[in-house]
């Protein structure tokens, strides 16, 4: 069929069944039937000077003469009517029903009430559905477990406690300085902080944050890690947060020994993960003399008692 945007200028028009309509233009003449219609127009010339007839006829009558013959022979049968078997079908498929809104695979529509029925309120969860309730322990075990905690020993005062905690967030810093530097990391700029020019630029807290997205956003590869742990990289970095709070916070409570010790070990643990060995054995020897304190404080309480 010819281009919806090519005009044509006929000459004249009549109907009459079974004809074949021939159109001549610049791209060459073709011809089709519209038999089945009951109607095909006659030849038509695009170089006809006048869609109206001939030059110095009247339009107006020639334009109602052309439409009488038209109501005259347009006969359209019944079987016109009919839509092309294969172009329903091609209606009718799920390709195209797929990218149709609101209809499911097999082409009927969804029905609002059951997709609202889907629906889950805000203020319910899966603890709001089918659950189970475990048996309450026995009087004897509850009243076991609410007996006052028992004492853990403390043997560090409280400014000793902030300098072995601040030696750890200091050099967990440095090591994460380093780690970044030597592997050309990008540090994202940010408005209300300067840029890093040395580890104390950014506070511990902060030195996770920025280590976590980058192995989150696959920047870090496994390979730069220890035995390519990346997928304990986070929690381990987690584990160390703690150090930061702890240092910082001078109006907490006084911890315990065993407490010290950990956050010193979970430092060791970030130092090994990153594979900086200075660290590693720095953080070791300040373990080994903080645990060797700790234990000459008891020796001494021990000998004083």
């Amino acid at each position: 069929m010819p281009s919806p945007d090519r005009a044509h200028e006929f000459s004249g028009f009549s109907a009459s069944y079974g004809r074949t309509i021939t159109v001549s233009g610049s791209q060459g003449a073709y011809s089709t039937s519209y038999a089945e219609a009951g109607v095909s127009p006659t030849e038509y010339s695009p170089g006809s000077s006048s869609p109206f007839g001939p030059i110095g006829s009247d339009p107006g009558a020639y334009a109602k003469n052309a439409q009488q013959d038209w109501k005259g022979s347009l006969q359209v049968s019944p079987d016109g009517y009919l839509v092309d078997q294969s172009l329903y079908n091609a209606m009718s498929s799920p390709d195209l029903l797929s990218d149709v809104p609101g209809q499911r695979e097999s082409g009927k529509p969804k029905s609002p009430g059951r997709q609202h029925a889907q629906r889950r309120p805000s203020n319910r969860d899966e603890f709001d559905g089918p659950h189970q309730l475990l048996d309450r322990p026995s009087p004897d075990t509850i009243a076991a477990q609410e007996r006052d905690l028992p004492h853990l020993p403390t043997n560090l005062f409280v400014q000793e406690q902030d300098d072995v905690l601040a030696q750890v967030n200091d050099r967990l810093s440095q090591c994460a300085f380093d780690f970044i530097a030597k592997y050309q990391f990008p540090i994202p700029l940010e408005s209300d902080k300067r840029p890093v020019r040395v580890p104390a630029d950014r506070e511990w807290t902060e030195w996770v944050y920025l280590l976590k997205r980058l192995a989150t956003k696959r920047r870090i590869p496994a390979r730069v890690l220890y035995n390519g742990q990346i997928k304990q990289f986070v929690t381990v970095l987690e584990n160390s947060l703690e150090m930061r709070h702890a240092a910082k916070h001078q109006s907490r409570p006084l911890k315990d020994d065993r407490n010290v010790l950990q956050l010193i070990s979970a430092g060791i643990q970030v130092t090994k993960i990153l594979k900086d060995a200075h660290a590693m054995q720095y953080l070791d020897r300040l373990y080994i003399s903080t645990e060797r304190k700790i234990q000459s404080r008891i020796g001494q309480n021990v000998f004083s008692s």
